[in-house]
């Protein structure tokens, strides 16, 4: 009976089939010319041995097996190609789906979640389905075809012969059955290893700096070689049950062979049949059992790729959270077109047993000037900017952009109005000028310069070894985090977004460049609508509008200075930042 995964994978054939019935046909086409080429070559012994004619008597047989060779490796390659081209159109297309799941399950799923065991997934383990679809899937047709094939031609030269190689042929695919039972049980546990490993070894080579500092490297170590000795372990026991299975068909198609040689030898001795008939059928036997022999080497791919495809479904079946749904919407924004936004008694919740991430929030931004969202951590500062991203979708309340709902808008088009510069900035392998420009293909070097200059970047840009064009590596290799931060600023300065969102723009900075940054988003703020998130608030307090927020609930929202003078919640956090902060303490003189 056909596991789950085994069903899931052929219902992946449909969108390949006509590839497949190529990859057959060539296939099948080369097998019959092992039949033509078996006849021609028995026919030349039988005339040289056995009616003792010359060589120049058989020449056309012998040059008629010439071009054979070729067309049967010529459509051996092809239908190879075409069956991999096929398998490569599975792979393509599977990765394509799980991107696009992994976009609606949204970037607040993807950071719960262990990111070696989803490259696992995604690299290795569809790379795993190539050899069912380009080889299994193919040469299981071909098993029953080819030795069909050579049955029909089989049985009118040698009925006994083809008697035999009938009843021993389903003794193969049996044995190797019985053999393997339990196999896939095994494949699961390998891949389910393999995630762990590969996950553990990630995050170990992602904190190795920690893990030294703290002394516990040894111990990380030890984990991981655990880990890698238990997978070590398993593999040998699958590759014992698949070497086991070779063997088993090696050893029947021997027996099955030799008995076919037997049965002909006697006859032969004793006259009952004639040479040529004999050596035809004894050429085409290897040639039946070859497909079935083969069959353990694809039905290790087959288990392969059920193993695989258990994490695969788990992940497409993984369902989409409700405030992750997209929203679908159709509605456009002009290019050039300023947005002023307005949260109408939004709520968002992450679960449904849980506290809502914000309740019933209400504020506008103005399409010029900074609107700071302010408050502890956890109070729902950067779920609001989620939403306006999109990112997350209200349970109750709207947002509107320029009085048109949210959900209205295309999310595409949406987010080419939008500028984002998160907490953790993420630095792609490339130059500096390649991530400053992200998605500005056109930006010219002076706009990058203004961008940079603007974000107090160009400084120690400017000082790197080819300045603009300098490489960096993996999540900015060779920055410190508050360069890297400036660098994400200088990205959402250069894009011509109308909304500008900063989550902690401002956090790992010194306090000189935090006064020259906060000077660059105040410039910014007179030409675009800007919202802060912030903890520091020597920014905040020169904003247009402040919105306090505690445990997802606006407790207050006004001009910071009537927010002081009111002796509230914003207040009670100016007066918790007094004392540390004398940057603070100059930006209220």
């Amino acid at each position: 009976m056909a596991t789950p995964e085994e069903l899931w994978l052929k219902s992946r054939k449909k969108d390949i089939r006509p590839a497949l019935n190529r990859a057959v046909g060539l296939g099948l086409f080369a097998g019959w010319l092992i039949i033509v080429q078996a006849w021609l070559l028995a026919r030349v012994v039988s005339a040289v041995i056995i009616d003792h004619q010359h060589l120049g008597d058989v020449w056309g047989y012998l040059a008629a097996m010439l071009p054979i060779f070729a067309l049967r490796f010529v459509l051996m390659r092809a239908a190879e190609n075409v069956a991999f081209d096929a398998a490569a159109q599975v792979r393509r297309d599977l990765r394509q789906r799980l991107y696009d799941h992994l976009q609606a399950l949204g970037p607040l799923w993807l950071t719960r979640q262990s990111s070696g065991d989803l490259a696992n997934s995604i690299g290795v383990g569809i790379d795993a389905l190539e050899a069912y679809y380009a080889r299994y899937l193919p040469n299981m047709s071909l098993t029953a075809l080819v030795p069909l094939s050579i049955l029909v031609f089989v049985l009118p030269q040698d009925w006994i012969s083809g008697l035999v190689l009938l009843g021993t042929a389903p003794l193969i695919p049996l044995f190797m059955i019985l053999v393997g039972k339990g196999t896939e049980t095994l494949n699961q546990q390998q891949w389910q290893l393999l995630a762990r490993m590969s996950g553990r070894f990630l995050d170990s080579l992602q904190g190795l700096t920690t893990l030294k500092l703290f002394g516990v490297s040894r111990h990380e170590a030890q984990v991981v070689a655990a880990l890698t000795e238990d997978y070590r372990i398993g593999t040998m026991k699958v590759l014992r049950v698949a070497f086991l299975s070779s063997v088993v068909l090696e050893f029947l198609s021997t027996i099955s062979i030799a008995m076919v040689a037997v049965f002909i030898g006697f006859r032969l001795f004793y006259g009952e049949m004639q040479f040529f008939n004999g050596f035809f059928v004894l050429l085409l036997a290897p040639e039946f059992y070859l497909p079935l022999r083969n069959m353990g080497t694809f039905y290790h791919a087959r288990m392969e790729a059920i193993g695989a495809a258990q994490n695969l479904l788990k992940l497409l079946d993984t369902p989409i959270p409700p405030h992750a749904q997209p929203t679908g919407g159709t509605q456009k924004l002009g290019a050039s077109q300023e947005v002023h936004i307005r949260f109408d008694a939004v709520t968002v919740r992450y679960a449904d047993d849980l506290a809502p991430a914000l309740d019933a929030v209400s504020f506008a931004a103005p399409a010029r000037g900074l609107t700071a969202l302010v408050g502890a951590s956890g109070a729902g500062k950067s779920t609001v900017l989620h939403a306006l991203m999109a990112q997350v979708q209200p349970a109750q309340g709207r947002i509107l952009v320029n009085d048109t709902p949210l959900t209205a808008l295309d999310p595409a088009d949406w987010l080419r109005h939008v500028a984002w510069v998160p907490q953790r900035p993420h630095v792609f392998e490339g130059s500096v000028r390649d991530n400053i420009a992200l998605g500005q293909a056109p930006a010219s070097q002076d706009a990058v310069e203004h961008a940079a200059r603007n974000a107090q970047a160009h400084d120690f840009i400017a000082a790197l070894p080819l300045g603009y064009d300098t490489p960096l590596g993996e999540r900015g290799m060779g920055l410190s985090g508050g360069q890297v931060q400036r660098l994400a600023l200088a990205r959402a300065l250069l894009k011509p977004a109308p909304l500008v969102l900063l989550d902690e723009a401002t956090a790992q900075l010194d306090a000189h460049t935090q006064a020259q940054v906060g000077e660059a988003i105040l410039q910014l703020a007179r030409q675009r609508c800007v919202i802060l998130a912030a903890h520091r608030l020597s920014t905040v307090l020169r904003a247009d509008h402040v919105v306090v927020l505690d445990a997802g609930r606006v407790v207050e929202q006004g001009a910071p200075q009537a927010l002081l003078a009111a002796g509230g919640a914003f207040a009670a956090l100016v007066r918790a930042h007094e004392a540390p902060s004398a940057p603070f303490d100059e930006a209220l003189a």
